[in-house]
């Protein structure tokens, strides 16, 4: 028998087949310099009126990022931005309705990028941490939720995506994607962004010695030869990534 003709005749009907979704956790810096997420409420069963992520049921005929970017742009509107898989989550009782696997994608942009129009439906929330707890608030709305109020699964797939982000501050160049002009920025702007990602202070003398030995020395950034006080009280030299 050719493979043709074994596919021919296979018959996959006698396999249950689960759905597969995929979650976009779009992530922002506010004008404060705190990390934001935005969510949407649900107008529908399961978790009707519950605060979650966006996210879309994958198509038969489009890739996962194809059906991550048509979610975001039917939903809230946005295109043309940093993704990045994150994980799968495929806990077996994570949806109500079926049986569904749902692949996470983190969406980076700058707050100056991100056109939202906040409703009742649509909106930001800052991301503060009360202890080892993460509440979510939204002072616009007068809103504030508890993480583990979010629904479905997506508590866990927003703290996922905050230890990513905080491992890849290490090794890769992920913080770019969250500053408001890679072309013009400063180290202490690109500092509150990591303290934002880790929660914690750090030293601007210890920050400015890395970030020489990490993008400097590298030649991955170079200075414009201007200076900001955007940041600080302080002209400093401002900097822009090597394209």
């Amino acid at each position: 028998m050719t493979e043709q003709e074994y596919l021919s005749a296979y018959d996959s009907s006698q396999y249950e087949k689960p759905s597969v979704a995929v979650d976009a956790l779009v992530i922002t810096m506010n004008e404060e310099q705190q990390l934001e997420i935005l969510l949407i409420k649900r107008d529908a069963h399961p978790f009707k009126d519950k605060w979650s992520l966006p996210g879309s049921f994958v198509g038969m005929k489009e890739s996962l990022e194809e059906a991550v970017a048509r979610g975001l742009k039917q939903k809230v509107g946005l295109e043309n931005m940093y993704l990045e898989q994150l994980y799968t989550f495929g806990a077996v009782e994570r949806d109500p309705r079926m049986r569904i696997i749902s692949i996470a994608y983190m969406a980076l942009i700058p707050k100056c990028k991100l056109h939202i129009v906040e409703t009742s439906t649509i909106a930001l929330f800052k991301v503060l941490y009360t202890g080892d707890n993460i509440i979510l608030k939204n002072e616009n709305l007068g809103i504030t939720i508890k993480i583990t109020d979010l629904a479905f699964d997506h508590e866990n797939e927003l703290k996922t995506a905050i230890e990513r982000l905080k491992g890849k501050l290490d090794y890769t160049d992920v913080a770019f994607e969250l500053l408001s002009n890679q072309n013009c920025f400063t180290i202490y702007e690109l500092k509150l962004i990591y303290e934002a990602v880790l929660n914690k202070q750090l030293d601007i003398g210890n920050f400015r010695r890395s970030f020489k030995k990490k993008y400097i020395d590298t030649k991955k950034v170079t200075e414009t030869g201007m200076e900001s006080k955007e940041f600080s009280k302080k002209p400093s030299a401002t900097y822009k990534i090597i394209q």
